[in-house]
């Protein structure tokens, strides 16, 4: 096919997609804002779709807009993630061809296993999983908290360290991207939509429940700092420094070794790069495989919630069993697409947009919400948290710890082999003193403004009771999903700021699944074998029959259980690579040059004193 041909069918589904998306927009807009005008027109399972045409197909013509660097040769970084191009009819063959069977197989087989017995056996599975994922919370709780604390200090050395000054690629390499584009394609495919789901509602758990270390009594205003200051240690350093402990070394070992762009590449110092292909490596990239799937495809179904809570909310869509296959469907069919796109466009642009919208949301939410709360409390939180953020670290008494914390370390954990291998292909050209600033500072200052503004509205409404989330969430049966919604609609511009929300939820799902499904084909693709096309939607539709699985058949809690299970074996790699990327670090920059920050400053002060040295004229002349 030539280019020419290429072009214009890319201009033909654009223009399909642009045509939908007016349409179809027009009418959401007017029953979102005005539903008096549209009344009982239109109502049910109707709403819905008319929600996934809209958002599926905005998001497609971003995708498959053309890019200006289309056709020419891409950097090495992003090379590291391109897509190869086939034809429908090789398309099975060169699936089957391309990956390696046992990374293909296993993962498969696992979850179709796990399904099966959840439909002939659903009480027992049920109670096996959760029971043994029980039992590795408790007995490895104080092993992933050490391993969190220890990669909170590791990223902090390399932060301000000489090691932090070595450029990835060397000293020639020049970053594929500029910097907003980096942090971009770093936060959005790390967080998902789990920030949008538990924005408003951590704190509000914490409150109602407050955790021990505080021992502040429930709903009490010092409850409420309490509950602040646990909502940025669970999405701050502690959990961000989780994919820079497996991401770093990713990325040494990439571009300072040769090593291929696998998981497995924290094995380099003990095996060698030449050793890479040896069933501990695949055993490593399959469990990758596995955690990567199990973590996002959990986090669709849990964000698939959400959004048709929402709808439900918005014009009361009752529920049913085609409600979750229209919205898990639509969103497969994006985020696919979006992978397929490639790095250029789709998913650099739809992260792009993610950003661009979680600051309007956040800042219009800061404006038309309790202000004044939200600054006292939050600053209060932010003291807190930095005096108290070590002995929080170390604190594992009580059940409470190992059923918020301990689960979320494991949880960003199983999530790091996807996330750090992400962050590695990009960082080539980047200090890894940047990549840590960025992977874990920026960040979980992202993040952290964002508990603080949404919990902290979340806490002052429902304690002065201008909304009542938490009855709603007993009156949803605990589902947090909910939790949201009546809050947003009981402040100014509720409906404009409930429109942003959903789409929060869309737009962080798919930079986060489109990611994911990329990563997933390259780490199944046999070495050496970019994934094709067919490799991607292979994975993009798994991860999605998967999700629709949970929404039908039940047992969501228990495949989020499974998947958690993975985050042990990565805390315990994590601690691996790190020790790898030390002795390596030490064997191969020992004596380089490299400067730490405060000698990099203090190399400075000469040249700064120099112009104080200089004689003042003479006034008196």
């Amino acid at each position: 096919m030539s280019t020419v041909d290429i072009s214009d069918g890319r201009k033909t589904v654009a223009g399909a997609f642009l045509s939908t998306f007016v349409g179809s927009g027009a009418v959401v807009l007017v029953g979102f804002f005005f539903p008096a005008l549209v009344g009982g027109v239109i109502g049910g399972q109707t709403w819905l779709v008319l929600a996934l045409l809209f958002f599926g197909s905005g998001l497609g013509y971003i995708a498959v807009l053309p890019h200006d660097s289309d056709g020419t040769t891409e950097s090495t970084g992003s090379a590291l993630l391109a897509v190869r191009r086939g034809s429908v009819r090789s398309l099975l063959g060169d699936v089957v061809a391309a990956h390696d069977p046992a990374i293909l197989g296993l993962p498969i087989a696992v979850f179709a296993g796990y399904f099966a017995l959840q439909l002939a056996f659903p009480a027992t599975t049920t109670a096996a999983i959760n029971g043994l994922t029980d039992g590795i919370l408790r007995g490895m709780g104080p092993m992933l908290l050490g391993v969190s604390l220890l990669s909170v200090l590791y990223c902090g050395a390399l932060l301000f360290g000489p090691w932090g000054d070595i450029k990835l690629g060397g000293e020639d390499a020049t970053p594929a991207y500029t910097y907003p584009t980096y942090f971009s394609l770093v936060f959005t495919a790390g967080i998902a939509a789990g920030i949008v789901f538990w924005g408003p509602a951590e704190a509000l758990f914490h409150y109602q429940q407050p955790p021990p270390y505080f021992d502040a009594p429930a709903g009490s205003s010092a409850a409420v700092n309490a509950a602040l200051v646990y909502s940025l240690f669970h999405w701050g350093v502690s959990a961000w420094a989780a994919y820079a402990a497996i991401g770093i070394p990713i990325a040494y070992f990439v571009f300072q070794r040769g090593a291929p762009l696998r998981v497995s590449s924290i094995l380099t110092p003990f095996l060698g790069v030449d050793g890479l292909a040896s069933p501990w490596s695949r055993l490593v990239d399959t469990l990758a495989v596995f955690a990567t799937i199990g973590g996002i495809a959990t986090s669709l179904g849990l964000i698939s919630q959400q959004f048709l809570a929402g709808v439900a909310f918005q014009w009361d869509v009752p529920p049913s069993d085609i409600g979750p296959v229209l919205l898990v469907g639509g969103l497969a069919t994006v985020f696919v697409l979006s992978a397929v796109s490639g790095l250029h466009r789709g998913i650099r642009r739809i992260s792009g947009l993610t950003v661009v919208l979680f600051g309007l949301f956040a800042l219009l939410l800061l404006t038309v919400g309790p202000r004044g709360f939200v600054v006292d409390r939050g600053t209060d939180a932010l003291g807190s948290y930095a005096v108290h953020v070590l002995p929080m670290s170390l604190f594992s008494s009580g059940s409470w710890v190992t059923e918020w914390t301990v689960w979320n370390w494991a949880w960003w954990f199983s999530w790091a082999p996807f996330a750090g291998t992400f962050i590695a292909a990009l960082s080539r050209g980047r200090r890894i003193r940047t990549v840590v600033f960025t992977s874990v500072v920026a960040t979980s200052a992202a993040t952290g403004a964002w508990f603080l503004i949404f919990g902290g509205t979340a806490l002052s409404l429902q304690r002065g009771g201008g909304a009542d989330a938490l009855g709603a969430i007993t009156e949803r049966g605990g589902s947090e999903a909910v939790a949201g919604f009546p809050l947003l609609s009981s402040l100014p511009l509720g409906e404009l700021l409930a429109f942003l929300f959903l789409s929060l939820i869309v737009v962080f799902m798919v930079t986060s699944a489109d990611t994911s499904t990329l990563v997933t084909a390259i780490l199944a693709s046999r070495r050496e074998v970019a994934p094709s096309r067919g490799s991607i939607v292979l994975w993009g539709g798994f991860q999605a029959a998967v999700a629709l699985s949970v929404l039908l058949a039940g047992g969501g809690e228990t495949l989020q259980a499974l998947a958690v299970l993975t985050g042990a074996p990565f805390a315990v790699l994590a601690v691996l690579a790190l020790i790898g990327l030390s002795l390596a670090l030490y064997r191969e920059e020992r004596g380089r040059g490299h400067a730490s920050i405060v000698r990099q400053a203090l190399d400075r002060l000469p040249t700064i004193q120099a112009h104080h040295d200089v004689d003042p004229p003479d006034r008196e002349s």
